[in-house]
């Protein structure tokens, strides 16, 4: 039996393209219910980008006043009446695990929303998109544009465009830097060129990699260089929510004019009416009848165009909505709809997020604004003074993370009538020294434990040391050895 061969079956596999080449997408602009919900989430979510650094929280004197601030030169978390410590970075740990869990939650209740509607790179690109039909027109003026010789006027619009598009992206790498100093100085330093040299590179880098990705890049981040639609796959299920076309319903598809002659002659017609509007407001290009897709967003824009469509024809709205396959074989077999947004993947998946948001609300309200860490001697381990008794050194380390000084006492709790000393401080009582915290840092101290010892004395005796504050009363401690040597 002869086979045919298709030219694609002569190329040999090393000249076949390594990915399909870029089409130009011109998406249509679009009214309706997904297309409002994303404009507020991204008015939202930017204004809180932009805005934020210029917040101000009073913690103090000496204290920055920026509600959020990453003060990398004092290894400084402030975000609002939190401050954090390097100390304290599994809370930047739960933070991640919160966020995963977060993602794979609304994977598994809506599939890719997070991406249709949070994403920075739609959010961004929503914008960019924006500016260019305000300055260049809608679908329709932009394609007659492309197909046509480049005039003046086009030119000048262009410019317009890519002039605001950097001043959008340059804007978006100055917030970004705002955030890692004082905004209302950096901003007077970057305005009259006394910033740090660091800054301006940074602020370049963000304004590049912007303009680049929401300008031209667009589509393509979320098809080849994003790895979370690849790894959303594997998490979803099937009853997850999906922006679906409804086969089962919009199946035959033909247009408006044909189809009245059809069911004239009693044969089935489907309610969609080839009209393209879906595929035309789509950001990424694609064609939601086709099925699921990696180019798949999940914005809903579709959605509301197609209603936009059905409303006009008269036929009932959702031909594409939130849906799953399972819902459309029920419907196809005469059933109900079922959803199951409550199932053991989302109960797991909630579970986790309250765990871990637990976890980390107990940890923050029962934290310790005092601090105390110990390292033994290692060489040597144990000195024998001359009337016998046995010496150990420590390395003690005290935090004070208020914003104020303190008198702290030492104690310790260990080998019978042992005493402490602290090097180069000098205290009003010998068994119990007092020492002055500086506010909002760290205190290192050498410590020497001394106690008699005889032969019945252990060779490692527990001893725990004790911070307290005097006037709060405040106790701190850790544990250690005494050894003999």
């Amino acid at each position: 039996m002869n086979k045919t061969v298709s030219q694609d079956d002569l190329l040999i596999e090393g000249d076949r393209p390594l990915y399909v080449a870029h089409k130009r997408v011109y998406p249509q602009s679009v009214r309706g219910t997904f297309r409002t919900i994303k404009w507020r989430l991204m008015v939202v979510c930017l204004g809180i980008y932009y805005l934020l650094p210029f917040v101000r929280w009073h913690r103090g004197l000496g204290a920055p006043d920026q509600a959020v601030l990453l003060d990398l030169p004092n290894r400084r978390f402030y975000f609002f009446f939190i401050e954090l410590w390097p100390q304290e970075l599994y809370y930047f740990t739960g933070l991640l695990v919160l966020a995963a869990m977060a993602l794979f939650l609304m994977n598994a209740l809506g599939g890719r929303i997070w991406c249709g509607y949070l994403c920075p790179q739609t959010a961004w690109t929503d914008l960019f998109y924006a500016v260019e039909r305000w300055v260049e027109g809608d679908r329709r003026e932009r394609l007659r544009a492309a197909a046509r010789p480049t005039t003046m006027g086009r030119a000048a619009k262009r410019v317009l465009k890519h002039a605001i598009w950097l001043m959008i992206a340059w804007w978006t790498g100055g917030a970004w830097v705002l955030y890692f100093a004082d905004a209302q100085t950096l901003v007077r330093d970057l305005a009259t060129f006394q910033a740090p040299a660091i800054g301006y590179i940074w602020i370049g880098i963000l304004t590049a990699s912007t303009y680049l990705l929401a300008g031209y890049m667009r589509e393509q981040v979320c098809v080849y260089m994003c790895p979370w639609p690849r790894i959303q796959a594997a998490l979803t299920d099937e009853w997850a929510l999906n922006v679906t076309y409804k086969y089962d319903r919009g199946e035959q598809r033909c247009s408006l004019k044909k189809s009245f002659d059809l069911r004239a002659r009693g044969e089935r017609v489907g309610d969609c009416i080839d009209c393209n509007q879906c595929a035309a407001v789509c950001p990424t290009g694609i064609d939601i009848r086709n099925g699921a897709q990696l180019g798949c967003i999940q914005c809903g824009l579709c959605i509301d165009a197609c209603d936009a469509v059905m409303k006009k024809v008269e036929r009932k709205t959702r031909l594409i909505g939130y849906d799953n396959d399972i819902n459309i074989r029920r419907r196809m077999d005469g059933k109900s709809e079922l959803f199951k947004p409550v199932r053991p993947r989302t109960i797991v998946y909630a579970s986790l997020i309250a765990v871990v948001c637990a976890v980390m609300l107990h940890a923050l309200l029962s934290r310790t604004l005092l601090d105390l860490s110990v390292l033994h001697d290692r060489n040597p381990v144990a000195v024998k003074l001359s009337d016998g008794s046995i010496r150990n050194g420590y390395t003690v380390r005290l935090l004070n993370k208020r914003g104020f000084d303190r008198v702290v006492a030492i104690d310790i709790d260990g080998p019978p009538e042992a005493s402490v000393h602290v090097v180069g401080v000098d205290s009003v009582t010998v068994d119990r020294p007092m020492i002055v915290l500086a506010r909002d840092t760290t205190t290192e101290l050498r410590v020497l434990v001394t106690a008699p010892v005889d032969d019945k004395s252990e060779r490692s005796v527990p001893v725990r040391f004790r911070v307290t504050d005097i006037g709060l009363g405040e106790v701190a401690s850790a544990t250690d050895h005494f050894v003999l040597p």
